[in-house]
């Protein structure tokens, strides 16, 4: 029964709702275009910069706002601001889409600093995906970048970082669950060993999402070996790995050149062909990639779309910036395929996991004992590693 299975909640207490942007211009895939509207903005003055911030009741030009930590971005009142753009950086929108995000706490209206305060270069996320009845696709994600925590269809999911502090400390796990799990498998079960397994078999429902666990040791290390193994699809190379590749004639090459503003993507099954605009062609591209869902939408239309939509409207942040198709776009291009055709090629050993995990899984009532987390656990620990700017310029006392 679904009903008795242990939630992701239930083993890693500690989550954070999505980003909330308030304005869509901070976000784009191209960080030329971010620096572009920073500029923009700033040459403007007065009503004009107003407007063009799209204010919200969050955030004005003339809110005081501490800075988002292990950023640099500037403190002053937007009003005042003369400065540079702060560096944009990678973050993940939705499950699969890298774009870039300017990390200025001034622009953002719900950043969750909690989340930036333990990003480092060992830390991973995982994503719940949001329920979505007769959706197909992943139930969790996992990556290095910082996430927005929403899915390609807009539905919000719970962000939960692996760790509840920088440098790989804390695990965010309900504490005694390690150590009961080590004794039913027979060996040493770590926050990572977990988090694959989850990867592997979770399952979206309407009470969240469920991680079955099995009563069996070797249906266990089954399925932290695969969860391992999604876990370095997902990363694409972060942090310190080899970007996920496929095998030499399985690799996708674009045979045609795309042009300078593809409005088109389309599919040949029969050939392995993506057509990417009047005379882009890249192949070979399995069928599973272009039919591989997430959150109820195609991945790779949505992800050429959020690339090539119509021009924003005029005078406004948002059309600032070249939507010209770049190198740098074609290789983002050439490594979600890769993703998404190596994540398909797993799914058959994923159904067969879920299959034998759920035959005779632990239920909520074999865990109970672990299964009530203090509340200290769902709050994010006290980091006070480095100081923080706050507002004007101010130390920022965590």
């Amino acid at each position: 029964m679904t009903e008795d299975l242990p939630l992701l909640d239930d083993l890693m207490p500690w989550s954070v709702p999505p980003l909330r942007l308030g304005r869509s211009w901070v976000m784009s895939p191209d960080a030329a275009a971010l620096t572009a509207r920073w500029k923009a903005l700033l040459a403007a003055e007065g009503p004009e910069r107003e407007r063009l911030l799209r204010p919200t009741r969050a955030r004005t030009a003339h809110t005081s706002v501490a800075q988002l930590p292990g950023q640099s971005a500037g403190t002053v009142r937007l009003a005042r601001e003369d400065g540079s753009c702060p560096e944009p950086v990678r973050v993940l929108h939705g499950a699969f889409d890298e774009q870039w995000l300017i990390p200025d706490h001034r622009l953002i209206d719900v950043a969750r600093p909690e989340l930036w305060r333990v990003s480092d270069a060992r830390q991973v996320f995982l994503v719940e995906q949001g329920y979505a009845p007769r959706g197909r696709g992943p139930a969790l994600v996992a990556t290095a970048r910082l996430p927005d925590g929403r899915s390609p269809a807009g539905r919000p999911g719970r962000i939960r970082p692996l760790y509840r502090r920088p440098g790989a400390l804390e695990p965010n796990v309900t504490p005694g669950l390690l150590e009961l799990l080590s004794r039913r498998y027979g060996g040493e079960v770590t926050a990572a060993d977990l988090a694959a397994w989850a990867l592997a078999a979770a399952r979206a429902t309407p009470a969240g999402c469920a991680v079955p666990l099995p009563a069996d040791p070797a249906v266990w290390r089954r399925g932290v070996e695969l969860g391992r193994r999604m876990t370095r699809v997902l990363l694409r190379g972060a942090p310190g790995g080899e970007r996920p590749r496929l095998p030499g004639g399985r690799r996708p090459y674009v045979r045609t050149a795309i042009e300078d503003r593809p409005d088109s993507l389309a599919y040949y099954p029969g050939e392995e062909t993506l057509a990417v605009g009047t005379r882009g062609r890249v192949s070979p591209v399995a069928e599973a990639a272009w039919t591989f869902e997430s959150g109820g939408a195609r991945v790779l239309e949505q992800w050429f779309e959020a690339r090539t939509a119509a021009a924003p409207e005029p005078g406004t942040l948002e059309a600032v910036g070249s939507a010209s198709w770049t190198q740098a776009r074609t290789s983002e291009l050439l490594e979600l395929i890769t993703v998404l055709t190596m994540l398909a090629l797993l799914r058959d050993e994923q159904r067969e996991l879920g299959e034998r995990c759920t035959a005779e899984p632990l239920s909520r009532t074999a865990l109970a004992a672990v299964l009530a987390p203090p509340p200290a656990a769902r709050r994010p620990a006290s980091v006070l590693d480095h100081p923080e700017e706050g507002p004007e310029g101010q130390f920022a006392l965590l």
